[in-house]
């Protein structure tokens, strides 16, 4: 019998994309799937066909060797290797999901991945600063070890649900279509349980409290998410586990303001320390800083010392410190710096330079700096 050309099976031109023949190929498997078309032979055939075309043209190496060879160049490759709906289903069960919402490879409940899981958790800007390791308390279900998860009593097996052949699902009819829901009587398990496990009373999971040890790195900031592969919910069916996600919030420092990876601190100066220069220590994350004052500084001067401030998560490279110069002015003074501060006053508006120097000495000494 003469084969028909794949493009004109699916209703696409030879230039057709991926995306137009994956279009195509859900069209028609939409109109001939074999639960919309029961006992109708013509439209089973023509399922396979399109099936066998969609595993052609979808495949960029089949294709190729299509377009140049025809039919001759694809026998040898798989393409009309389907004996019945069954085994189209198993190979295109990705398409078959998206369109009646289950996998139609098993005809069977469909293994689904456990839900993700979110723990809130409030660590001290010392932590985040430095790292830290934590271990977590917390609630979460797990896997019946009495039952392995089974939900049977030990040494009983579970038995196929005879409303539902074992499928996990039920097809009703709306008119010209088929709907399929999980089965009321086994849940979408496909199994029936007659004796169920005691001790998770045949749910195949149970309630425990775990420990989880989670490594915080250094550097990171409120709602950084921290994810723990594996820590979630069980899977159904025999699906993986989900994940936990660990949600941070890093309180405020006393010493620094934040912004990103750089600190910012204010230092308060004497504004004879302004006026003459001073040299001081700041804190910094790992000890004192030292920090110059140069002469004549005004107040709101920002001074960066590079590499001081917070580290970049998984990184060698840090933030800087930026260090806000706030010069005091004295409140309560003695009679005796009020009169040197009216000299230094007079010794300024005469303008000699050694007199200043001289007079600028004494305040320094009065004040104790």
């Amino acid at each position: 019998m003469t084969q028909r050309d794949y493009y004109e099976v699916l209703n696409v031109t030879c230039d057709a994309d991926g995306d137009e023949i994956k279009r195509a190929y859900r069209k028609l498997a939409m109109q001939y799937h074999p639960d919309r078309n029961p006992g109708n032979a013509e439209a089973e055939q023509k399922f396979k066909a399109a099936a066998e075309a969609y595993d052609v043209l979808r495949d960029p190496e089949k294709r190729a060797r299509y377009d140049r060879f025809g039919h001759a160049g694809v026998q040898d490759g798989g393409a009309g290797g389907f004996g019945n709906a069954e085994d189209i289903f198993a190979h295109f069960s990705d398409i078959f999901g998206d369109l009646f919402g289950f996998s139609s490879a098993s005809r069977g409940p469909r293994a689904m991945s456990g839900a993700d899981l979110r723990y809130n958790l409030t660590i001290s800007f010392a932590q985040a600063a430095k790292g830290d390791e934590i271990t977590l308390s917390l609630p979460k279900r797990v896997t019946c070890k009495e039952c392995g998860g089974s939900g049977a009593a030990p040494g009983v097996k579970a038995e196929t649900c005879r409303q539902c052949d074992g499928s996990g699902q039920i097809h009703r009819s709306q008119g010209f279509f088929q709907i399929a829901m999980p089965c009321p009587i086994c849940r979408g398990s496909g199994r029936m349980i007659l004796k169920p496990c005691p001790r998770c009373r045949g749910e195949g999971i149970m309630p425990e409290m775990r420990e989880l040890l989670v490594r915080v790195p250094a550097g990171v900031d409120t709602d950084t998410r921290l994810r723990v592969r594996g820590e979630g919910e069980p899977g159904v069916h025999g699906g993986p586990p989900g994940d936990l996600y660990v949600v941070l919030s890093v309180e405020q420092d006393k010493c620094y303001r934040r912004e990103g990876q750089n600190l910012l601190y204010t230092q308060e100066i004497t504004f004879v320390q302004a006026a003459l220069g001073h040299r001081i220590e700041v804190p910094g994350l790992d000890g004192p800083l030292p920090l110059e004052i140069s002469k004549g500084i005004q107040s709101g001067t920002l001074l960066r010392l590079g590499g001081a401030g917070l580290p970049f998560p998984g990184r060698s490279r840090r933030g800087d410190m930026l260090v806000e110069i706030r010069v005091l002015t004295p409140t309560r003074l003695s009679d005796r710096q009020v009169e040197l501060l009216r000299e230094f006053e007079k010794a300024g508006e005469d303008r000699p330079v050694e007199k200043v120097k001289r007079v600028a000495k004494k305040i320094k000494k009065a004040m104790g700096i």
